[in-house]
């Protein structure tokens, strides 16, 4: 189970068929999941915050966000999603191709607005509270775009991609004058991308710092330092968390048996995986396992 399909193995709310690359997942955590590890991927996702409170992250930016909040993930940008200690949160969390947008190589607006919006280059930040000055109007395009999908008239695809482009209007219409720095360099944010990817692609196989010095064609002692710099945790100690994250999920939606799904999550020992998952959980994974089915 790769990450989109951990992200999204809970019940789900498609509001959209896949011709049409817009849909909304509600999600809560800590109900459905105890975070969202750090990752990325290709589409645009917009996360909007219902009830409570949580941390997001993106691009290593760190945020408390509570209920009204908006995120606007571009594409390609690393981001988590985790609980803010004993806090709940829901949130709807948006996702849909860039291509959307675009009608061709030739199109104005892709070329003028949309590609260096989508690129991080107009300014545009992350995270938007109802200080925003153009909050009230993203906010309304967002909820009058969820009313369309509930109902789902005939031609509501017209009316979403009409409210999108307003939504990207707004955002260009209210940037910043001055593009936002960004909290790394784009060379050190690409070779994090890249560790992080293949860790979300071979979590479950037996990986090695030999074969991240590999990857990242650093030698072992340089790989080390440069991921404890940027992530601010060792590779092995990122590595067990991303596998637990995993086997607590498969544990809460499963059926297949705590053997099965530390060998599934990428522990090849039994006894090992049952010690970090006490330790990072509280509980051993039988009992996390014997909650679910009480």
């Amino acid at each position: 189970m790769n990450l989109s399909e951990y992200q999204n193995y809970h019940e789900t709310k498609a509001h959209t068929l896949s011709e049409f690359p817009y849909n909304t997942y509600l999600c809560s955590i800590p109900l459905d999941f105890s975070l969202v590890p750090l990752h990325w991927h290709a589409e645009l996702e917009i996360v909007v915050i219902q009830k409570g409170q949580g941390l997001i992250s993106v691009d290593f930016d760190k945020r408390p966000v509570s209920a009204g909040d908006i995120v606007f993930i571009r594409p390609g940008q690393l981001h988590s999603i985790e609980q803010d200690g004993t806090w709940e949160m829901e949130y709807e969390n948006i996702i849909l191709k860039p291509e959307l947008f675009i009608s061709g190589e030739s199109d104005l607006c892709a070329r003028q607005y949309i590609l260096p919006l989508m690129q991080g280059e107009l300014g545009c930040g992350n995270f938007l509270t109802p200080a925003f000055s153009g909050y009230p109007e993203i906010s309304s395009c967002i909820s009058r775009i969820d009313r369309l999908c509930e109902k789902r008239p005939d031609g509501y695809q017209l009316a979403v991609k009409g409210l999108l482009f307003e939504l990207l209007f707004l955002l260009v219409s209210h940037r910043n004058s001055k593009t936002p720095a960004p909290a790394l360099q784009a060379r050190s944010l690409e070779k994090i991308k890249v560790i992080l990817k293949y860790v979300e692609e071979h979590y479950a196989e037996h990986i090695t710092i030999d074969d991240m010095a590999a990857v990242t064609y650093y030698s072992k002692s340089h790989f080390m330092k440069f991921f404890k710099t940027h992530m601010g945790t060792g590779f092995i100690d990122y590595l067990n968390n991303y596998r637990l994250t995993i086997a607590e999920r498969l544990l809460r939606t499963s059926d297949s048996s705590v053997l099965e799904i530390a060998e599934l999550s990428g522990f090849e020992n039994l006894s090992y995986f049952n010690r970090v998952f006490k330790r990072k959980y509280g509980q051993s994974p039988g009992k996390r396992r014997r909650l679910r089915d009480s």
